[in-house]
């Protein structure tokens, strides 16, 4: 089953089922935006991540505090991201790095997803150290997200 997943997520992102993003092009810690930055707008999302080998314990650390100021939120919205948002480590990526897989399944639809945002909102300044913690965790050049919305075609447990 896992090794099915991972060739989805492959063949997506062959077939050009995903847009690809560089670090140079990931923001600043952004204030809260009126329009959600990052939205899944689809049933579901996967967000690949390939992060520095020498920085994966940051950034599993910054994934951590995600889920506190997820889990302590009263926002209904974000209560309902983190029921289904799930953080997988996949392994050895490319050229030093390590793979991690966001599952996000269903969607919140319309929801902000920036991790910036949610920092913010859930631990104030100390999320914007984090998030700065979380963005020095990426690669300087090649590849460095990997964003795919999905599109539920057949729910076989159903």
């Amino acid at each position: 089953m896992r090794l099915f997943g991972m060739a989805f997520v492959t063949a997506a992102v062959v077939l050009g089922g995903a847009a690809p993003v560089r670090a140079q092009q990931a923001p600043a810690a952004p204030a809260a935006p009126a329009q959600p930055n990052r939205a899944f707008n689809q049933d579901g999302g996967i967000v690949l991540h390939y992060i520095l080998a020498d920085k994966a314990a940051d950034f599993e650390l910054s994934m951590q505090k995600v889920k506190e100021a997820l889990h302590k939120s009263t926002n209904p919205e974000r209560q309902r991201q983190a029921a289904s948002w799930k953080v997988y480590k996949a392994g050895p990526g490319p050229t030093g790095t390590v793979l991690y897989a966001f599952v996000i399944d269903p969607s919140v639809k319309n929801a902000e997803y920036s991790l910036g945002a949610i920092l913010l909102e859930g631990l104030g300044e100390d999320g914007r150290a984090i998030y700065q913690t979380y963005a020095d965790s990426y690669p300087k050049t090649g590849p460095s997200q990997v964003v795919i919305n999905l599109e539920l075609l057949s729910d076989f447990g159903k």
